[in-house]
């Protein structure tokens, strides 16, 4: 079997990929994990929800996989080591939602910045406007550049820090962002918009050596996994109102249970992932991880096939919109 879905697919998506291969659409495997393993034997390629898990030991049962698909931004339950190793490529879509994610980003933004006042130069509860507002964007992931190009349409100030990217890289002038240090960063912007892809050595990035320099007054959006902040020092800077709101779209499990610091923190809004999940970006998305899956198995059948072989990358796969790079 060339491919087994087990994702709701766009059906325009699934027809293409059933003119040209073998496929099984079985989306009842998401609930039943003895009998997705059973299914994996002779399967060349998955595509997969952010509810079943691919690890080291489902792995052991499909000797023929060669790569994993999913549709949705994140890598949730894809061992990506064990992935690696066994030469499996996960194809992520990790351009598809950027103008998604961009667009929640602005909305947040705008929301905040008027349902949260500061009192002005009147003494009086006002709101505030992006339009001359300096803004900062933290990550320089594909969603930063059609964010920082809506932010310049609304006239904002747009600066920007990523730990993995140097001032000097031209990337900064082509997406018009200015690059500052990650203090003054949160000195200077009236919103922040964290964007930053997890790697270990970010967790707890944003603690109590920044986040106590924040703006007075600012807002924040995050569409990052919630484990680059340091909880303790996120809340003192809400509690005190440092931070005068923020808004995490997804946080790990816990960390608003009673006896943990972001406990009853009225100013903090969570979503459940929806910054990248939208009618538009569900289709690039599908677009790009079918045609990466239909060139990889379009190869001719030769070392990758072998486990032996040298693994391939486990990271993230650059898809454009409705097209794929390799």
């Amino acid at each position: 079997m060339d491919v087994l879905i087990v994702e709701p697919l766009d059906p325009e998506v699934m027809h293409w990929l059933v003119a040209r291969h073998a496929v099984r659409y079985a989306p009842d495997l998401a609930r039943d994990p003895r009998a997705f393993r059973q299914a994996l034997y002779n399967v060349r390629s998955l595509i997969l929800p952010p509810s079943v898990a691919l690890d080291a030991d489902a792995l052991r049962h499909a000797p023929m996989l060669r790569a994993v698909g999913r549709i949705s931004a994140g890598a949730e339950n894809i061992d990506l080591d064990a992935c690696s190793r066994a030469g499996v490529e996960v194809v992520r879509p990790s351009n598809a939602t950027a103008a998604a994610e961009a667009e929640f980003v602005i909305g947040a933004m705008l929301q905040m910045l008027r349902r949260v006042p500061v009192v002005n130069a009147e003494g009086l509860l006002v709101g505030r406007e992006l339009g001359g507002s300096t803004i900062g964007l933290i990550g320089m992931t594909p969603t930063a550049r059609p964010l920082a190009q809506l932010l310049g349409a609304f006239g904002a100030r747009v600066v920007g820090y990523d730990p993995a990217v140097h001032a000097s890289d031209p990337l900064w002038h082509r997406w018009k962002v200015e690059p500052v240090g990650l203090r003054e960063l949160l000195e200077e912007s009236e919103a922040t918009s964290v964007m930053l892809s997890y790697f270990s050595r970010y967790h707890g990035l944003l603690g109590e050596r920044f986040l106590p320099f924040c703006r007075p007054n600012q807002v924040m959006v995050c569409i990052a996994p919630s484990s680059v902040f340091d909880e303790a020092a996120l809340a003192e800077a809400l509690a005190t109102g440092r931070m005068a709101a923020a808004w995490f779209d997804s946080m790990e499990p816990g960390m608003l249970e009673p006896g943990r610091p972001l406990h009853d923190i009225d100013t903090l809004q969570i979503t459940p992932r929806v910054a990248s999940t939208t009618r538009e970006s569900r289709v690039r998305s599908a677009w790009g991880v079918a045609r990466r899956i239909d060139e990889l198995l379009s190869q001719p059948a030769g070392r990758a096939d072998i486990r032996s072989a040298d693994p391939a990358s486990g990271e993230p796969l650059d898809l454009a919109a409705g097209g794929a790079s390799a």
